[in-house]
């Protein structure tokens, strides 16, 4: 039997369960299974890391970066973002860390993201581990960054600090908060939406709604918009391919 999970606080809608099942259905992988470990707190994940039947984790809110002490090992671009989405068991029994949320990001920018040359700004709205698979990714890319939160604190600005010439200025926004995800679906963040043209490309990590507020808002000012479905697809399919090298 091959076991595999998620890890995270609060799973009752998650995306993981049901594709690796599925996707174990449609392989006829009947020896494979995959479950939803909650976790109040994060200490409660030393004896779960023990069980060495499972053989692989994704790991989600909120515990991408929290985790990272419990493991043996990051590979270098896990290390360099400082957030685990990721753990792979070895044949050796070592844990090991990954960051697939920066390959499914990358790759769901293809076919959205239309902007060119120099000078190339975008607004990361959170600064969880979400956000730094992001910012990896953007940085990479040659973007100017700069980060949002509810609080001032390391390099971040606060949502009352966007004005319009910031956001008229930014080629792209993203939602790295859990804001409007379902049942919440009347959240959204406190950007001035008022000021938003077609310049300005809008994407939600968040999948569940397909539709958030935020998108909604960004489409009512002529924005592109994306949800986060196409880069979960994707970094689950990086996932299975680091579970089975």
């Amino acid at each position: 039997m091959k076991k595999y999970g998620l890890i995270g606080k609060i799973l009752g809608h998650s995306f993981s369960q049901d594709y690796f099942r599925n996707k174990f259905n449609v392989l006829n992988l009947k020896d494979h299974t995959y479950e939803n470990f909650e976790l109040k707190e994060i200490e409660q994940v030393s004896l779960l890391l023990k069980d060495d039947s499972i053989g692989g984790f994704n790991v989600t809110i909120p515990y991408k970066e929290a985790i990272i002490p419990y493991l043996d090992g990051l590979d270098g671009v896990a290390k360099s973002i400082g957030a685990v989405n990721t753990i792979n068991r070895t044949k050796e029994g070592a844990l090991i860390g990954f960051n697939t949320d920066q390959i499914g990001f990358r790759n769901s920018l293809d076919g959205f993201l239309n902007v060119s040359g120099s000078n190339k700004s975008a607004l990361i709205l959170g600064t969880g581990g979400a956000a730094k698979a992001v910012e990896y990714v953007l940085r990479d890319m040659d973007f100017d960054i700069q980060y949002v939160s509810r609080t001032s604190k390391n390099g971040a600005i606060t949502y009352d600090q966007l004005d319009k010439e910031r956001i008229n200025s930014t080629d792209l926004i993203v939602n790295a908060t859990p804001l409007g995800t379902h049942p919440n679906i009347n959240d959204c963040p406190s950007i001035p939406y008022e000021y938003l043209t077609e310049r300005q490309h809008l994407y939600d990590l968040v999948y569940n709604p397909e539709w958030t507020k935020f998108l909604k808002f960004g489409q009512q000012n002529s924005c592109p918009v994306q949800n986060g479905l196409k880069m979960l697809q994707l970094q689950a399919e990086a996932a299975w391919l680091i579970w089975n090298a």
